[in-house]
């Protein structure tokens, strides 16, 4: 039984699909990043030549907008946003590292598909940078029109159905923030994990 999940999602630009690093994507969405390849499916990651490297920078350099980098500040808001969302529907939310470019989190197994819990929460963060007027592309806004987005579309997500999974991403999550030489992040929406129900588990 499927009792987590940890759901990874990017800031825009973020991840392309046709990253020579590989993606999780079928196909090449816009016409800009065309022409520097077919997606690249690949759950495998490796090191990229230098010449693979400066066509993955070319492609981002080619995006309507600039990639997202996620300050500090814009970090905290993203985070207030979650906050709301959270306490709104109830979910349980066992580990979360908001990092440069892109979200960590372990939620627990909710009435919601993962799919709509991670687009609730890019929600509920983009109303929260924009309200406290943090949103990374404010400068690319049309008047009448709604701001760009600052995600990437879509999420990986895995299946978490033990608790020794559960516990091990948890413990990855907790240690994200390192690689980017940031400090751990404690976040007030976060439940401490204490264990599966051994017995009948039923999810609100």
């Amino acid at each position: 039984m499927v009792h987590g999940y940890h759901a990874i999602f990017g800031a825009y630009g973020f991840w392309l699909p046709n990253d020579p690093r590989g993606s999780w994507s079928d196909f090449v969405g816009a016409w800009a990043l065309v022409r520097f390849g077919r997606a690249t499916k690949s759950i495998e990651r490796r090191e990229l030549t230098e010449a693979e490297e400066r066509r993955r920078q070319s492609a981002k350099l080619a995006l309507k907008y600039p990639p997202v980098q996620f300050s500090d500040v814009q970090a905290e808001a993203i985070g207030r946003g979650f906050g709301k969302a959270i306490h709104r529907s109830g979910l349980t939310v066992w580990a979360c590292s908001i990092l440069l470019e892109h979200v960590h989190l372990v939620i627990a197994r909710h009435t919601f598909k993962v799919e709509q819990i991670v687009n609730l929460l890019k929600g509920a963060a983009t109303r929260q940078l924009r309200e406290e007027r943090l949103h990374p592309l404010a400068p690319y806004g049309r008047p009448g029109r709604r701001l760009p987005t600052p995600w990437v579309g879509g999420k990986w997500k895995v299946f978490l159905d033990t608790e020794e999974a559960i516990e091990n991403a948890i413990h990855y999550v907790e240690d994200n923030p390192e690689k980017e030489e940031k400090p751990r992040q404690h976040w007030s929406f976060v439940t401490p994990f204490g264990g599966l129900d051994k017995g009948w588990v039923t999810y609100y």
